[in-house]
Order: C-alpha cells, then sequence, then structure tokens
C-alpha cells in the first residue's frame, strides 16, 4: 500500500473526515444511512470497507438525483452521495 493511501486511511484522518461530514449534516444517500447511522455502521464495517479500498475494490454507490427548484422557476439538479462515500471523499482532500 502507498505512503499516501496510508495517510488517507490512518484514524486521525479519517475520524477528522467523519467530523466534518457530520458537521456539514447532509442528507442520506441512495442508500438511505443518514450520518446518525454511521456511527453504528463504521463500528460493524470499518474494517473491511478499509481493506476494499487498500485493495481497490471499494465501489462508490450510485448517487441520489434530487430536483431543488429555483426562485426563478428553474430547478437545479443535485447529486447527493452516500454518507460513507462523503466520508471517503472528504478524507481524500
Amino acid at each position: 500500500m502507498s505512503k499516501l493511501l496510508d495517510k488517507i486511511l490512518s484514524r486521525e484522518n479519517m475520524l477528522e473526515a467523519y467530523n466534518q461530514v457530520k458537521s456539514n449534516k447532509g442528507s442520506a444517500g441512495i442508500d438511505g444511512m443518514t450520518i446518525e447511522e454511521m456511527d453504528n455502521y463504521l463500528r460493524q464495517n470499518w474494517r473491511l470497507t478499509k481493506e476494499l479500498i487498500k485493495q481497490r475494490k471499494y465501489k462508490p454507490q450510485p448517487v441520489l438525483r434530487v430536483e431543488i427548484p429555483k426562485p426563478d422557476g428553474g430547478i437545479r439538479q443535485l447529486g447527493i452521495p452516500t454518507v460513507m462515500d462523503r466520508m471517503i471523499q472528504q478524507a481524500i482532500v
């Protein structure tokens, strides 16, 4: 595993990413999991998820498409990733 991937997946970095995602208070993605449910999910699944990332086998979930009406009458299309995918993305940046 590369040093960069080690750094990305470090406990300290992942905790910082988790806290950032939690503070954003975003909506659930296509899997329906909220940030409140993520604690329990991570306790049960983090080792497997981390191993999948290390082996380059982790596959992000599809994004949830949402249409938000604009004040001028148009529509803004959003793509909402799952909270797990947001945490992993945050850990990378």
